[in-house]
């Protein structure tokens, strides 16, 4: 079964979420610039707080997928990164057009600074 990529981030885990950005944010991996959850794979198996979060994070000029594991039941959580990214085979849905949300900004202050812009469409990820 393909995962299914939602922008939407549930209320129900809008919390857990932002304590995942702000762990992240804090670590090495953000290298300074400030990342927001613009996305979430298979949300309703974190619904249920026993499935790791698995966020799409953009900051400064990129956007990534990590997987976050939140052990209690509420905040303060222990976080932790999950090594076990997505992996060939089920990497998440392409989408025909580019996702609405972080990339936009980045588009067009890419615009307003050049001539043009080259895009790259590979296999429906963008």
């Amino acid at each position: 079964m393909p995962h299914q990529v939602s922008e939407i981030i549930p209320d129900a885990l809008s919390e857990r979420v932002d304590a995942a950005v702000a762990f992240f944010n804090d670590s090495a991996h953000a290298a300074g610039d400030t990342f927001s959850a613009t996305g979430i794979i298979d949300a309703t198996s974190a619904l249920d707080q026993t499935g790791d979060l698995k966020l799409i994070l953009c900051g400064g000029d990129r956007c990534e997928q990590h997987t976050f594991r939140l052990n209690g039941a509420t905040s303060p959580w222990a976080i932790e990164f999950v090594s076990d990214q997505l992996t060939q085979d089920t990497k998440p849905q392409a989408e025909l057009d580019p996702p609405p949300g972080a990339r936009l900004p980045w588009l067009d202050a890419a615009i307003a600074q050049h001539a043009f812009v080259v895009l790259l469409f590979y296999r429906g990820f963008w």
